[in-house]
């Protein structure tokens, strides 16, 4: 192949604007060396799945052919969520397995998400895809196409698993991607009352962004809660492997938050177990998992290294500040948002108090969202390396997995380069508004004796 663009290979995934930097030609590519892949570690085929995006037909074409260039075989899942896809790789004879995805870009994105031979592709793996690529370096053959319907199976085993103690009244909002394809009726099946919000499948995203992460996307969300005085609220990524949950009174919880109420029933029946969460997340995470006997292991962002740890320590569960929820306890430890709706919907009916009582009894403090600051793509890992060597905070705790996280005894401050986007991404954390406003008067003092010229969004 001549060219291909390399700002597509990112560190959790690849991803690229349809028709600009992602082509069929691109996609056909990397099928030939995921197909590659697959048969070099003694394998012989992949379960292919897309997303609801309107660019997805003609590229997973163009992916299956690629992988089937190689003489591996495919196994086409159709239109699924990227859980329905992780699901699939576990239960069917591959360990390996391929999302055509743009998960919550805008609609003109697309790209995919890797496992091969059970280990989620991340960093130096899908950087080797392009340099491959470059070098013309795959296997030919002729591999055979099949298809596979999962749904009902995924539907099925979670239904046999669970039984929820009483009927639950849930709002559901899918901002019209692929999770609507399978929550609504998994949900009802499991005997709960659903109210469907943009349940749809449609690529064009028309009525708000499929990301629960931003609170915008999540008003319809709180609107309905309340005027159908349902029991919770849960919102989806475009791809459906990210929660949002909104409780009966119509307030937002976190991941962050989220994962303490996990925490503290899966510590229930499992104390001692490694619980990960990512440099994103509450201080009050580490103290919560102590407290209900659980090991707290911070990680770097990214559903694939969050992944791909959880795997080393034989973490139980694991969770990031994105929503990526990953249950290995009675699940498979992949990131799956709707089997993590489904885990909460289980912890509310069988408690006495509502979703908002539950969570008033979880540590919360005054936080700020991820607050971002642009720099160019290529500058962006040299500024945080210098803003890593200049940093001194006295008697703080310095953390430096991921970024810069500078603990203090009453509050927190993170910088850490973002993996997908050309900025730089912030995080607080604080006991008050004037310890909030002093720990970010300390971070903007270092980042502008950096960099004078910074743009700093607080």
């Amino acid at each position: 192949m001549a060219s291909i663009d390399f700002s597509i290979f990112r560190a959790y995934d690849i991803r690229g604007i349809v028709g600009d930097t992602l082509t069929e030609e691109s996609v056909y590519a990397i099928g030939q060396v995921l197909g590659s892949l697959v048969i070099e570690k003694g394998e012989h085929s992949i379960v292919v799945g897309r997303d609801g995006r309107l660019s997805g037909p003609s590229l997973v074409s163009a992916l299956c052919n690629g992988v089937l260039a190689t003489g591996c075989d495919v196994i086409d899942l159709g239109m699924v969520p990227t859980p329905l896809l992780y699901y699939a790789a576990h239960v069917s004879e591959t360990r390996s397995g391929v999302m055509l995805t743009g998960s919550h870009n805008p609609s003109n994105y697309n790209g995919l998400k890797m496992m091969i031979n059970g280990q989620t592709l991340a960093d130096a793996e899908i950087k080797n895809i392009y340099h491959r690529i470059i070098e013309n370096n795959f296997l030919s053959g002729s591999g055979k196409l099949t298809t596979l319907e999962i749904t009902q199976r995924y539907i099925t085993h979670i239904v046999r698993d669970f039984k929820l103690a009483r009927p639950l009244k849930v709002v559901i909002d899918c901002g019209n991607g692929i999770a609507g394809a399978v929550a609504p009726a998994l949900f009802r099946q499991l005997g709960c009352e659903v109210h469907e919000l943009f349940c749809d499948v449609d690529g064009r995203f028309p009525n708000h962004h499929p990301d629960p992460s931003q609170l915008k996307n999540l008003q319809d969300l709180i609107t309905t809660v309340k005027k159908t005085q349902s029991d919770v609220g849960l919102a989806f990524d475009g791809d459906g492997d990210r929660l949002g949950v909104v409780t009966d009174r119509g307030d937002v919880i976190w991941p962050d938050r989220q994962l303490m109420l996990f925490s503290k029933e899966v510590l229930s029946r499992l104390p001692g177990a490694k619980i990960i969460y990512d440099v994103k997340c509450t201080h009050h995470l580490a103290k919560f998992i102590r407290d209900h006997h659980g090991e707290p292991v911070m990680w770097k962002t990214g559903h694939s290294l969050i992944k791909s740890k959880s795997a080393e320590v034989q973490a139980a569960l694991a969770g990031e500040m994105s929503g990526h929820l990953f249950f290995k306890d009675q699940w498979y430890g992949f990131d799956d948002a709707i089997y993590a709706g489904v885990r909460l919907l289980k912890i509310l009916a069988d408690a006495e108090q509502t979703c908002g009582e539950l969570f008033d009894a979880i540590p919360d403090s005054i936080n700020t969202p991820e607050l971002k600051i642009d720099v160019d793509e290529h500058e962006k890992i040299s500024l945080m390396e210098k803003i890593i060597k200049q940093a001194n905070f006295n008697l703080a705790e310095h953390i430096t997995i991921d970024g810069l996280r500078v603990n203090f005894s009453d509050g927190w401050g993170l910088i850490r380069s973002s993996n997908t986007t050309p900025c730089l991404v912030l995080r607080f954390e604080a006991e008050s508004e004037k310890v909030l406003l002093r720990i970010q008067e300390a971070f903007r003092e270092l980042l502008l004796s950096v960099k004078p010229e910074l743009v700093l969004p607080f």
